[in-house]
């Protein structure tokens, strides 16, 4: 519940966390009431904008084997990779509740009998509680959400859309193949189906300002999503992308600009929206640029470090009264003009 408002300066909510943003690791506690591990899954998918769907090419800036150990290995299948994570997870950190976690490409574009296959065979495991599927807003049909539904009646699912951005001409320079109009109609089609929603999003694309980047911000925090993802954008070996920054028409974010763009960002997004990830990463042999990301533990003390200086958090510039609940069920009415420019 939202505490009450002083009688003259509005009190904003405190994040639900010890930190200064509401940790998805924290979420899960609560959640749950006790630390709970995901378990990546990767089941072989491609993506509609690889394999001609919407287009070719992929994302400028993608290659699965950046984020998906499985994929410079022989690939395993579904139940001996829930296995080996959950043995890996259980060695590690003595964990015994896990997520099975459908990350590499578009774990919703293929037939729908073959998503129930794949599905049902990461929740045969016992210890696995429910499921995170990572997709494109543009391959959510009514159908695949009806599935999700049905899981989500006794299990947690959350749905991670990649977002990335408001703006469609940053959506058209990475090829994505869809506008930010479809990102918002997937967010509504998923309403009242008990799914969390985890929105991806990427600062430092290339001819935006931070101006963009915050409005990206403010319109997500009009969403009914309950969770964000937010990442650097970085170079991975063997893209598109690759060239463009050795070529010199692309440059990335120094470590104090992105710090300052988080915070900024954070302070943009309602208190109650649970935080999942604040960098992109790669593996040392994939990665090209920038170099300050493989210190992951040095960007998470740099921005708490920038959010204590500033006596701010998650939620800082979020007014009282326009704060919507993240699991809001009415219908969307939000501005998609001007996004193109």
């Amino acid at each position: 519940m939202r505490p009450d408002a002083a009688p003259t300066v509005p009190r904003l909510p405190e994040p639900p966390s010890d930190r200064r943003y509401y940790a998805f690791s924290r979420f899960l506690r609560e959640r749950f009431g006790t630390k709970v591990y995901r378990v990546t899954i990767d089941a072989g998918f491609t993506c509609p904008n690889v394999d001609g769907t919407v287009t070719t090419g992929g994302c400028v800036y993608c290659d699965n084997r950046s984020f998906s150990p499985s994929r410079r290995l022989p690939r395993a299948t579904v139940t001996d990779q829930v296995r080996r994570g959950v043995a890996i997870l259980q060695k590690r950190y003595r964990a015994d509740r896990f997520l099975a976690y459908f990350q590499a490409a578009t774990n919703t574009h293929a037939p729908l009998a073959k998503l129930k296959r794949l599905y049902d065979e990461a929740l045969d495991h016992p210890q696995i509680i429910g499921l995170a599927v990572g997709t494109r807003p543009d391959s959510v049909a009514d159908d695949v959400l009806d599935l999700l539904q049905g899981y989500a009646r006794d299990r947690y699912v959350c749905l991670e859309l990649g977002l990335q951005t408001i703006h469609d001409r940053s959506l058209d320079w990475m090829n994505r193949g869809h506008h930010y109009d479809v990102f918002v109609d997937a967010v509504q089609r998923c309403q009242g189906r008990e799914l969390d929603l985890c929105a991806h999003v990427i600062l430092g694309l290339p001819g935006e300002s931070p101006a963009d980047m915050l409005a990206t911000a403010d319109a997500l925090a009009a969403l009914p999503v309950q969770a964000v993802k937010i990442h650097n954008l970085h170079v991975v070996r063997d893209t598109p992308m690759e060239k463009m920054y050795r070529d010199g028409t692309v440059r990335m974010l120094a470590l104090d600009e992105y710090v300052q763009l988080v915070c900024d960002f954070l302070e943009r997004l309602p208190a109650t929206m649970v935080i999942h990830r604040l960098s992109g990463e790669a593996p040392p042999d994939y990665l090209v640029a920038p170099a300050w990301c493989l210190d992951k533990p040095a960007l998470l003390r740099a921005i708490h470090a920038e959010l204590e200086r500033r006596d701010s958090r998650q939620g800082h510039h979020v007014a009282l009264g326009s704060e919507k609940s993240p699991r809001s069920s009415g219908r969307l009415a939000l501005p998609l003009c001007g996004l193109s420019s």
